[in-house]
């Protein structure tokens, strides 16, 4: 029972062991309990607990304390925490003891000697160096639990911490004129460091506007009503002996733009119109500019008038305009922020302003010639209008009239080359500017020029050489002069002078007989040695002499025969009959050389063509046989030798007649063909054969055979008794040749054999003078049917037989005995 109630409650009726757990009680709750024995007669007195029982768990000594960690760390302290045990052995906390050992020491002492019940202590006044290790024990009612485990040693020193930053702003950050902004952030580190903030590398100080608050953990920058100079790159920098880290933001100030850059430039003016350009603000409020507002005045009035609010460019034609009335143009300039303080112009008439371009200075002639002069001269100003067009005039000193020199615009350049003047003419050139508004006056007339070509003596020929020679001539070729001395070269003198003499004689008596760069000297003494030299000569004179380097000895050049082979002369030269056969050759020699062409050491047949130039020759035979095929020489011969080449022809056609076609081994059904390759293959490899058979009363021949490589074939499935022709062509790339036939026709039978003898002769009657005989067939009859059999006798001891007569039938009757 509950020890403040009277009324027991039963727990068990049927405990026969000597003890019993009572369970449903009350933690907490204070009972008594009672105990009565029981047997077959009846229940016994109960017995009763002497004092109440309070009903709890038993109480033990906490368990160890968890998670003991080193907060901090100096020179001549510890901070350490710790976690309370998992279980407080049935009995609340009362203290904790924490204990250190120093490291080569064995026991560990205490270190806190008050009632502890915090879960944080900071142990002071070790020495600095000093390694030691810590351990917490956790104390209730019943006594001192077990230890913790040990920290790891932990030696006194200051602790160091590399810095971190955490920031609160982004990259970019873009505020408006007169709003405040602040950068914020924490950062850590030990020892504490050191914040610094900066601007565009510029170290910030605090003032009016400007505020920086730093704590242990936290900073920040604070900027009140803030301006345009606000913006840049600002840096944070938290700094310490272990490192530094940086942090960066970059801030935009912006506001409307300030006004467009003056003075407004009126570039065009005219009576209805202008055309105006200023310059971008010098600050666009940092926002790029989106567009320029442009309004006009009259200033007799006080109404601005829009012009355009949609424009980007630095330049706006205003249009309208009253001619003579005076204009006044302001300018706004807007971002995505406002629109700027506007820019006003200067007062401006509206009326044209501009005219003809100005006369030019003197022209300058140069580079004349007989038929042209270039005329130089300087740009004038423009009036106001750029130049379109130059005019060039001229005309005779003597005359009176000037006359444009070309239709055509001569621009943008100032010199022109001007053509047709008559040769020997005087001339004067004056040039005049036009622009839109129209042609200006005419410049001063140049000094007169003459019109003739400047001529002077050209330079000597270049590179005079002997190229070749006979027994009485020289062949003399050289290359231009280089300069011509501005006059058409009109030929070139030749001279020549024996070895040994003083006197030049001239080859050629006029320079215009020897217009081209080359001339054979002839007349010349074979054996003798000679010199040679050539001018050249124009209107102005003739040039230096340009001497041949040695002298040349008069005589005929001999060079041995040579022969470049064309393609088409190669070993052999294969041509398909029916086309053309080309041979060809390039020749050289001095004397060019005799040219022989010859087949097989005869004559060439005279269908060929041989044509002889003098760099080669050609052979050429159209619509080849094969009979055009062989072994072709080529000759050449001069006196100082000989050469030859040979080429095999090979003329590509069908193949001749195959050779001694015979038919052997006739059957009723069956021949056995053979023949010999033909003479003449057609110069290509026999492939196959064709083999066909004609019945001799029909017309048609018919194939029995296509395909064959061998020279021979049996031919198969004949008509017994039928007469059959035979004949055989053979076949290469180039086609079929002609057929060979057999010479007379084959009959379709088995050979024949004479019979064998008859079999069983016997005489069945004998008379005095005649004798009957009988017999049976032979065994074989040879092929053919038995047509009659002979029959013969002896007399008896006689050397020969004697003919009797020849019977149809198995018997005979020989008489006359």
């Amino acid at each position: 029972r509950e020890s403040d109630r009277r009324a027991w409650t039963p727990v068990s009726y049927t405990v026969t062991r000597q003890n019993a757990t009572v369970q449903g009680l009350i933690e907490g709750k204070a009972y008594f309990f009672r105990i009565a024995a029981e047997n077959l007669i009846g229940m016994g007195p109960f017995t009763e607990t002497t004092k109440e029982i309070v009903i709890r768990d038993p109480i033990t000594v906490p368990d160890r304390p968890e998670d003991l960690e080193v907060k901090a760390v100096t020179k001549n302290s510890v901070t350490l925490t710790w976690n309370p045990p998992k279980y407080n052995g049935g009995s609340d906390i009362t203290m904790y003891v924490l204990e250190s050992r120093l490291i080569g020491k064995d026991k560990f002492h205490k270190v806190t000697k008050e009632k502890m019940l915090d879960r944080k202590y900071t142990v002071e006044g070790l020495k600095e160096g000093d390694t030691y290790e810590y351990r917490v024990s956790a104390c209730n009612i019943v006594g001192q639990g077990k230890p913790s485990f040990c920290t790891k040693p932990i030696t006194c020193k200051d602790e160091i911490a590399p810095p971190t930053l955490d920031l609160d702003f982004r990259d970019k950050l873009i505020v408006r004129v007169g709003e405040a902004f602040s950068l914020t952030g924490r950062y850590s580190g030990k020892p504490a460091p050191k914040v610094t903030w900066l601007k565009d590398d510029c170290v910030l100080k605090q003032d009016d506007r400007i505020k920086i608050q730093t704590t242990p953990t936290t900073l920040c920058l604070g900027v009140l009503k803030s301006v345009r100079e606000d913006t840049g790159k600002y840096c944070v920098t938290v700094e310490n002996s272990t490192g530094s880290r940086k942090g960066f933001c970059q801030v935009n100030v912006v506001d409307r733009p300030s006004p467009p850059v003056g003075p407004v430039i009126f570039d065009e003016v005219y009576k209805d119109h202008m055309v105006v350009s200023w310059k971008p603000p010098l600050d666009d409020g940092g926002s790029e500019i989106t567009n320029y507002i442009i309004e006009k005045k009259d200033t007799h009035k006080d109404l601005w008038m829009p012009v355009t609010s949609a424009s980007v460019k630095t330049t706006c034609k205003v249009p309208k305009l009253l001619e003579g009335r005076e204009y006044q143009i302001r300018i706004y300039a807007e971002n995505l922020y406002g629109i700027s303080d506007p820019l006003i112009s200067d007062e401006m008439k509206a009326k044209d302003r501009f005219r003809v371009p100005d006369a030019p200075e003197q022209p300058i002639i140069k580079d004349v010639t007989k038929d042209s002069a270039v005329v130089v001269w300087n740009k004038p100003y423009d009036g106001g209008k750029p130049i379109t067009n130059y005019i060039v005039e001229k005309k005779e000193t003597m005359a009176t009239r000037w006359v444009r020199v070309t239709k055509d615009p001569i621009f943008p350049g100032t010199k022109f080359k001007v053509p047709d003047l008559l040769e020997g003419c005087e001339y004067e050139f004056r040039v005049s500017a036009e622009n839109e508004i129209g042609v200006g006056d005419p410049s001063p007339p140049s000094k007169p020029i003459f019109a003739r070509d400047p001529i002077a003596k050209p330079s000597p020929p270049v590179n005079p050489e002997a190229v070749d020679k006979t027994k009485n001539s020289v062949d003399l070729s050289w290359q231009p002069p280089r300069h011509d001395g501005n006059g058409k070269i009109i030929g070139y003198l030749i001279e020549y002078q024996k070895v040994g003499d003083e006197e030049w004689k001239k080859a050629n008596l006029t320079a215009d007989s020897c217009p081209e760069t080359k001339y054979k000297v002839t007349g010349l003494t074979e054996g003798l040695t000679y010199k040679f030299r050539v001018k050249a000569a124009n209107a102005a004179g003739e040039s230096d002499p340009a001497h041949v380097p040695d002298p040349v000895e008069v005589k005929d050049r001999l060079e041995p025969p040579e022969l470049i082979l064309d393609a088409n002369m190669a070993r052999e030269q294969h041509v398909k009959a029916g086309d053309t056969l080309r041979l060809s050759a390039v020749i050289k020699g001095v004397p060019f050389p005799k040219v022989t062409w010859k087949k097989e050491d005869h004559e060439v047949s005279p269908k060929a063509d041989i044509e002889v130039t003098g760099v080669g020759s050609k052979l050429e035979i159209r619509n080849t046989v094969h009979e055009d095929g062989g072994m072709y020489s080529l000759t050449v011969e001069n006196p100082a030798g000989s050469k030859t080449v040979s080429v095999k022809v090979v003329v590509l056609d069908k193949p001749g007649p195959p050779r001694n076609l015979k038919v052997s081994d006739v059957r009723c059904d069956s021949c056995y063909l053979t023949w010999m390759e033909p003479e003449d293959d057609g110069g290509s490899v026999i492939t196959n054969y064709v083999v066909e058979r004609k019945d001799v009363a029909s017309a048609q021949w018919v194939a029995i055979s296509s395909s064959s490589k061998k020279r021979s074939h049996m031919a198969k499935y004949l008509i017994e008794g039928t007469q059959y022709q035979f004949r055989v062509a053979a076949e290469n790339q180039f086609g079929r040749g002609p057929y060979v036939e057999t010479l007379k026709p084959i009959k379709a039978i088995d050979p024949l054999h004479p019979p064998g003898p008859p079999k069983n002769l016997h005489h069945v009657d004998v008379d005095k003078t005649e004798v009957s005989l009988a017999w049976n067939r032979p065994d074989r009859d040879g092929g053919a049917e038995i047509t009659g059999y002979l029959v013969e006798y002896q007399e008896d001891g006689a050397d020969e037989w004697t003919k009797f007569q020849t019977v149809p039938m198995l018997d005979c009757v020989v008489t006359g005995l």
